[in-house]
């Protein structure tokens, strides 16, 4: 009887391979036969689910980009919850404090610098930026219309300091991990969500 297939399983296998690569040499190694490789298929196969590695990094950017959206959704407030303290949980959810997100996020910095030669990847990039952008303004507002924030506070100025934020710690911590720990990047953000809180 044949061997049965999950090609989905497989476009999987073949992404997180393309991570690899990607955070163990760099996204300039994450040549097509290199990920087959890493994958242990032949190019051939790899092809036959990608027809060129614009393509693959576009997928392998969207896994990303669909793992942080799912675990975001799979959270549920309950009125017992501090709402703060959700919603700082919920901003953790794209912040490199585990192996994960550590991952998601190099592979995303790496993918960011691509994007600035590789005009196809673009529109990817715009869209998981304004994803990013809108997660982050529900942020606020909710914390806005639970009368948790200050007063008087730019929502749109807020959300753009926010998303700074987030985006410069990420960088920080690693780039300079022994400098800016993941402890550090928990309490910095922590304490920037309470300042903003009466």
């Amino acid at each position: 009887m044949p061997k049965i297939i999950d090609h989905h399983k497989r476009k999987i296998r073949i992404a997180e391979a393309t991570w690899k690569v990607i955070v163990d040499e760099g996204i300039e190694k994450a040549s097509v036969r290199k990920i087959a490789q890493t994958a242990g298929l032949s190019v051939g196969s790899l092809r036959h689910y990608f027809s060129s590695q614009s393509e693959l990094l576009r997928f392998s950017m969207e896994l990303v980009s669909d793992r942080v959206i799912q675990r975001l959704k799979s959270r549920e407030f309950s009125e017992d919850r501090d709402p703060l303290e959700f919603v700082t949980e919920g901003v953790f959810e794209v912040l490199p404090i585990d192996e994960e997100r550590k991952i998601e996020m190099e592979v995303w910095l790496a993918f960011s610098a691509k994007v600035l030669v590789d005009s196809t990847l673009s529109e990817l990039s715009n869209k998981v930026y304004d994803n990013m952008h809108q997660g982050l303004k529900n942020v606020i507002h909710v914390l806005q219309l639970l009368q948790y924030a200050k007063d008087g506070l730019c929502l749109e100025l807020e959300v753009n300091r926010l998303h700074a934020i987030v985006d410069g710690m990420a960088m920080h911590h690693l780039l300079n991990p022994e400098h800016f720990t993941e402890d550090e990047m928990k309490q910095t953000l922590i304490y920037h969500l309470q300042s903003l809180c009466k």
